[in-house]
């Protein structure tokens, strides 16, 4: 495998990959679905799914760890499974984790303009069609193709340039969520902090979201051989990713259960959002969360644009899918045939 190996630089720091991963996790979901696990479980309830679910993904995060230390390949899971079983299994694994990183790509270019509506509503142009209970206008695609052109150019030009708007982004992210957690501590109604929701299951409700949540720590064996640290070490990085998302799931939990009624966890749409415009008192916070969701699509997006691609180019050298995309750029180092296709998908 040495010559694959040279294919690629090893451009990427323990700090690039931590942020990577956590990047990838934290995604837009703690700004939708807070409401929904807090009036589910309760605040208790959704500490405890959280805990639990938290030690699940460790463990298979731990598998991961390693698999990635031993076997630093690119191509991550896909390339274990090959070795561990056959390459009949290994060609099912691949696609299954590729459909599953396309899914949140293509998700995330939806989202974007959604989500910039809420920061910035204006009036879109050029009705499209309808689908699904929503009128698709030009201005709105727009939007989400602007966004997917960016991370895919930031990706083509090599993965140190989309790392390190990884880790800015990511910064940018937990700031925010620690800002809502300040405004908790001092402004927040502890009364509000109901334990337990609709019991037990209530809590297996919210346990059952996590797994989702925590989607995109699979994305740092994919790019094991572009990481200039020792194996061992790519392994400890990939478990302190989880463990801070965790926590930074708990400490939404609390923000939220804090800065906002019953009542009005209820009838929320972004109840994070409220309970930072709540706690602080002035919509500006609320934008400036929302923000924080915005950074949380593109840091989820450009995770997996990076990992999709690596898992295009190592089925590609293993021969099941065309050979164009094992191709890598010789001056920009990164499977830019992959990273062109995603995009244009």
């Amino acid at each position: 495998m040495k010559s694959q190996k040279s294919q690629f630089d090893k451009s990427m720091n323990i700090v690039d990959v931590l942020f990577l991963a956590i990047g990838a996790m934290l995604g837009w979901g703690w700004v939708v679905l807070s409401g929904e696990w807090v009036s589910t479980a309760g605040f208790v309830g959704s500490i405890v799914a959280f805990l639990i679910g938290g030690f699940l993904v460790i463990v298979i995060g731990l598998t991961y760890a390693e698999l990635a230390s031993a076997i630093p390949e690119t191509g991550g899971g896909f390339v274990f499974v090959k070795k561990a079983f056959s390459p009949g299994i290994a060609f099912i694994s691949g696609w299954s984790v590729l459909f599953g990183y396309v899914s949140v790509i293509t998700f995330e270019a939806v989202a974007l303009p959604t989500v910039i509506d809420y920061v910035v509503p204006f009036q879109h142009q050029g009705f499209m069609w309808h689908i699904a209970g929503w009128d698709v206008y030009l201005t709105w695609v727009l939007i989400g193709s602007v966004g997917s052109i960016v991370l895919t150019s930031l990706n083509y030009f090599g993965v140190k340039p989309a790392a390190i708007m990884q880790t800015v982004f990511t910064i940018f992210i937990v700031s925010v969520g620690l800002l809502l957690v300040f405004g908790a501590g001092f402004n927040g109604n502890f009364s509000n902090l109901k334990p337990f929701e609709h019991g037990v299951g209530g809590t297996m409700s919210v346990l059952m979201m996590i797994p989702f949540l925590f989607v995109g720590f699979d994305v740092i064996p994919q790019i094991a051989e572009e990481v200039k640290a020792p194996s061992k070490k790519i392994g400890g990085i990939l478990i302190l990713s989880i463990i801070a998302s965790v926590i930074f799931y708990l400490l939404i939990v609390f923000g939220v259960a804090t800065g906002l009624s019953p009542k009005a966890l209820g009838t929320s749409s972004l109840a994070t959002a409220d309970a930072m415009v709540n706690l602080f008192g002035h919509s500006g916070f609320g934008v400036l969360l929302v923000l924080g969701g915005v950074a949380g699509i593109i840091t989820s997006w450009n995770a997996f644009i990076i990992g999709g691609s690596r898992i295009l180019y190592a089925m590609a050298k293993n021969k099941m899918i065309p050979q164009w995309f094992a191709y890598i750029h010789p001056k920009f180092k990164t499977p830019t045939h992959g990273i062109l296709f995603l995009g244009v998908l």
